[in-house]
């Protein structure tokens, strides 16, 4: 039993047959005679880890929070600010 070597472009391919256009493992497999075993390790190998990406989602949601919390404490300041002016200029009337 030989170990058949693949080059890079090769498994590209096979991998964006199965990820961007949608065919089966098992299409892929028949037609360009690759064992499924191989082409799940492929797939694996190429597509970007879940985790990364749920991290970097995690990071920009911390980060927005963060800014949204800061931009809250502003308006509350501002807010603050305006109270004490009416209450200013509402005693000066009277």
């Amino acid at each position: 039993m030989s170990i058949q070597r693949f080059p890079a472009e090769f498994k590209e391919e096979a991998v964006r047959q199965i990820v961007e256009r949608g065919y089966s493992v098992a299409e892929v497999s028949a037609r360009l005679g690759v064992s499924a075993h191989s082409l799940y390790k492929w797939v694996k190998a190429i597509k970007p880890d879940k985790s990364e990406q749920h991290a970097t989602e995690l990071i920009t949601a911390k980060s927005e929070i963060l800014r949204l919390r800061a931009q809250l404490h502003r308006t509350e300041e501002e807010r603050d600010i305006l109270k004490k002016a009416a209450r200013y200029f509402a005693r000066e009337h009277e």
